[in-house]
């Protein structure tokens, strides 16, 4: 038999957490009703300005079978969060996570922007990402490198190994579904090797929190100034003098107004 499910919790609580935002999101979108076009990341939303949404696609589903599939793959590579004598282990999980999250994101709009721009195909500006397994197959490519004999375990039936799971993933759910994102899950394999071949490092929690903190800020001010969410204790408005860039914050009625240089800028896949 297996170890309760209250000591799995207990050995992975960065992943069992993951899972909980992202069942605790699923739910209230499904709640109030908020379509995947309203939380997810494409490339004509990015270049409008709503970078929040590199941040939401990841931790939204369009339905519960895409939830549980990504949730049930991302349990099985909590055992990550148990291998700190690979150097991995819980702060490895949680700083790498947030690199995950957000490199993935910006290497999908990168990528629809070279098919765009250069091969000139127009269906990827409107393309929709969401979900959360370009994580799922950045933590998979992580662990075939560093254990590569460990399985990858889905819905306590299907047993894949490590070594050879990402590329398997990958073509096995761009042939089973077919809306799957190859983009997106792509991204995901090859931010894991950059950071499993040490490519990307030097991780600390102060890296991390210091990023988290600019993520936090780039998030309410790209809300604020796509009017996504309304935000009256923050307004944003353009300098007088655009040769003179000023970011401060100035009392106003409602709150403080955060002035600052306004730069104007020139399908639903499964992640």
């Amino acid at each position: 038999m297996g170890n309760p499910l209250v000591y799995e919790i207990w050995e992975k609580p960065a992943s069992s957490c993951v899972i909980g935002i992202c069942s605790a999101i699923w739910f209230y979108i499904q709640k109030k009703n908020i379509g995947y076009s309203n939380v997810g990341l494409s490339y004509e939303t990015a270049i409008a300005g709503q970078y929040w949404r590199i941040i939401t696609s990841a931790f939204s589903h369009i339905s519960v079978v895409h939830l549980v599939f990504n949730m049930s793959a991302l349990w099985s590579l909590g055992v990550v969060e148990q291998l700190g004598h690979l150097g991995l282990g819980i702060e490895f999980y949680l700083q790498y996570t947030l690199v995950l999250v957000v490199l993935s994101g910006v290497l999908v709009l990168l990528a629809y922007h070279i098919l765009i721009q250069k091969f000139k195909l127009e269906y990827f500006r409107r393309v929709t990402a969401v979900g959360y397994s370009c994580v799922v197959f950045g933590w998979m490519t992580i662990l075939a490198v560093k254990q590569p004999s460990s399985k990858l375990n889905l819905f306590g039936v299907l047993s894949l190994p490590i070594s050879f799971a990402p590329f398997e993933s990958l073509i096995f759910t761009s042939i089973i579904v077919p809306q799957a994102s190859f983009i997106g899950h792509l991204s995901g394999i090859i931010v894991g090797y950059s950071i499993a071949w040490g490519l990307i490092h030097g991780m600390s929690n102060y890296w991390a929190i210091s990023m988290l903190g600019w993520l936090m800020l780039m998030f309410i001010l790209s809300l604020k100034r796509t009017g996504a969410v309304d935000l009256p204790f923050i307004e944003i408005e353009p300098v007088t003098d655009p040769s003179l860039p000023a970011v401060g914050f100035i009392p106003s009625g409602n709150g403080r107004t955060l002035q600052m240089n306004v730069l104007h800028g020139r399908g639903a896949e499964l992640v």
